[in-house]
Formats: structure tokens, C-alpha cells, sequence
């Protein structure tokens, strides 16, 4: 029975918004995409260019009425207005900054229920639906109940694929007594022209228990499947634009080899490895033989430095940013619609992986 064919929106254009965007139209056919829409909140002539390559490729631009003349001027030609495209989307996709997405839902997205499939925010969205990470908690998503989901952070992503890659037995167990990691923030996004600072910027603690949001998320994605971990995180950010690097202690209660920890990675599609040891050097490589110029595993874990400390497992790994974040926001966008067969569509996506970089 073929798989019908679904109208996505996708609200925000920035650095999940765009890319994702052009992910779907480049793979219309094979996502079974009827239609693309996409909105903005401002206009400027600064994304005519951006906006118009969008369209160009098949993707309809969305703006509420007041705004429509405005994007005009600008040079941008809007196809509908918003409320239509949210009428029309089986799914929407939230891609908006901090906060966006938890206002959208309280304050529009209530009202298609109805006609959509499902939400889905990106990032720092703590509380607007369930939290899904591709690979990790797939099982916990419930057909009909699960209307809104959380897809995590690209740092949540990482420590939760190194945590079932190397914390649990084979079986689904935990075998992780405490994971401790340390994120080396970018200051900025290589597409962003502010937040640029001088020196390492250390991180608080805000959370009592969990240190920083990415081990409390990680904390809350492995809850979805009953296992509550002992976690902590902290933050420093630095002045690159380049790639998060993620320093990683895991306790396990019954120890692993080195060589099984790396087998574990290698067997891993969504772990990439590489014995590149600096970030820019990983960055280039995606920008030269990623899809997009972005590296879609949810890490590169850097070999040279993984090692075996009794019943620990300590290394730096890199984040692939964006990358991971939007592979598994198109997981549940193909989940929302066909539960049963979404798997076997995105195994057309294993191409985006790398092994090794």
C-alpha cells in the first residue's frame, strides 16, 4: 500500500530551519512531500537571497496578512498566508529561537489539532511534548497519544547516543552507574554574526541535581523508556565557530574493553569516528562531504583520546550540531504519519552517515 503523501510547515528559517527545509525538498520523492511551506517572523532584505532559493526549489513561503506587504518590498513573494499553511500541514515543524516554539503551541497550534498529525520543537523547548532523540527512545512514541515531541538539543543527542552505545548491555539494560560530561560550547554558529567572545566563558549549574539542561534532557529522553540515569553536565563556551566538543566520563558497573567500546561505536551507524583530533578539521570534512556540508551522526567520537580507566570510559567526541537534531526531527515527522512503515523510509537516509571522518 503506498504511503500518502504529506504537506509539511515548517516555521523559521535560521540554522535548523533552513537546512532542514532543504533537506525535505531534496528528498521530496523519498518522504513521500507533497507539499513544503515554510514561515518567518521578520522581514529583511538581509534573506531575500535565502528565501528566494527556497522557493526556487519547490518551497511555498507563509506570512500572517500584516506582514505579507512587508515581504513583499523586500523582494520576497509569499504564496499564502499562515493560517492557511497550518490548515493545510500534516505536520508542523517548529524551528523557531528559545521559547518560540512553547508560545506557537499555547498560542496557535492548539487550534489545528484537528487537521494535523503532529508537532514537533526543536532544542530548548523544555515541555512541549515528549522528548525523542532518533535511535534512542523511538519505542516510547505511543500512535495517537503522542501529538507533540521535543526533538532534543545536538548536545543532548551526543551524550545519549554514547550513553546506550557504551551504558547499556545489548539487551536494553543499563549498565551505567554514573556518566559525567563537561561541553565545550561554540560561541557561536559559523551563520550567526554576534556572541563572539574573547576568552572561555565558564558555565553555572543551575540545576541542582543535573548540573546544566543537557544531562537533565538526557536525563528526562531515557525516562521515556523507564530508566532513570545518574547524570551531570557542565558548560564552558569558547570563542570558535566551529564544532561543540563533549568530554565524557562513563561509570560502568561491569567494565568494557577498549577494544569492545570501539567496536560499540564502529557497529553504531549514527556514531561516526575519526582520529582527527581538532574540531575545525572534522567541521571541514562535513563541509566538504556532508549533505549540505553537515555531518548527520549524532557524534564523532575522536579514538585517539577514548580510554579505559578501571570501570570507566573516558573521551572527547565532537557534535555534529544541526546535523543530528534534524535527522531525527524528519524521524518523527515520518513516524506522525505512518508508525508502522516509517522505519523502512528512513533507512533511505543511512547515506547521510558517515563511518569515519
Amino acid at each position: 500500500m503506498p504511503h500518502k503523501r504529506l504537506s509539511v510547515h515548517v516555521v523559521g528559517t535560521g540554522t535548523i530551519g533552513e537546512p532542514l527545509i532543504g533537506l525535505l525538498l531534496g528528498n521530496r520523492d523519498r518522504l513521500c512531500l507533497e507539499q513544503v511551506t515554510f514561515s518567518k517572523r521578520t522581514p529583511g532584505p538581509k534573506d531575500t537571497v535565502k528565501v528566494n532559493q527556497l522557493i526556487s526549489r519547490g518551497a511555498k513561503f507563509a506570512a500572517v496578512p500584516d506582514k505579507i506587504d512587508e515581504f513583499k518590498k523586500c523582494g520576497q513573494p509569499v504564496a499564502m498566508e499562515l493560517e492557511q499553511a497550518l490548515e493545510e500541514a500534516t505536520v508542523v515543524i517548529d524551528c523557531t529561537s528559545k521559547g518560540g516554539g512553547l508560545k506557537n503551541k499555547e498560542e496557535s497550534y492548539s487550534r489545528f489539532e484537528n487537521n494535523t498529525k503532529g508537532f514537533i520543537a526543536q532544542g530548548s523547548e523544555f515541555g512541549f511534548g515528549k522528548m525523542y532523540a532518533r535511535g534512542i527512545n523511538d519505542q516510547s512514541l505511543i500512535p495517537g497519544e503522542d501529538r507533540y515531541v521535543h526533538v532534543v538539543s545536538c548536545n543532548t543527542h551526543n551524550l545519549a547516543v554514547l550513553i546506550k552505545t557504551i551504558g547499556f548491555h545489548p539487551d536494553g539494560e543499563s549498565n551505567l552507574d554514573e556518566g559525567r560530561f563537561v561541553c565545550l560550547r561554540r560561541a557561536n554558529d559559523i551563520s550567526q554574526s554576534s556572541s563572539y567572545i574573547p576568552a572561555p566563558e565558564a558555565g553555572t549549574h543551575k540545576d541542582e541535581r543535573f548540573g546544566t539542561h543537557h544531562a537533565r534532557d538526557a536525563w528526562h529522553l531515557f525516562q521515556t523508556l523507564d530508566v532513570d540515569l545518574n547524570l551531570y553536565s557542565s558548560a564552558v563556551k569558547l570563542n570558535t565557530q566551529y564544532m561543540h566538543t563533549i568530554w565524557f566520563n562513563l561509570k560502568l558497573r561491569e567494565p568494557l574493553s577498549q577494544e569492545e567500546v570501539i567496536r560499540r561505536m564502529r557497529d553504531n551507524p549514527r556514531i561516526a569516528v575519526t582520529d582527527k583530533m581538532m574540531s575545525n578539521q572534522v567541521f571541514s570534512f562535513g563541509r566538504d562531504h556532508g549533505y549540505f556540508g553537515r555531518i548527520f551522526n549524532q557524534t564523532v567520537v575522536c579514538l585517539p583520546t577514548v580510554a579505559i580507566k578501571d570501570n570507566e570510559v573516558v573521551g572527547f567526541c565532537f557534535t555534529p550540531q544541526d546535523g543530528n537534531s534534524i535527522l531525527s526531527t524528519v524521524a518523527v515527522m515520518e513516524w506522525f504519519v505512518a508508525p508502522e512503515t516509517y522505519e523502512e523510509r528512513l533507512s533511505t537516509m543511512r547515506e547521510y552517515f558517515f563511518e569515519e571522518v
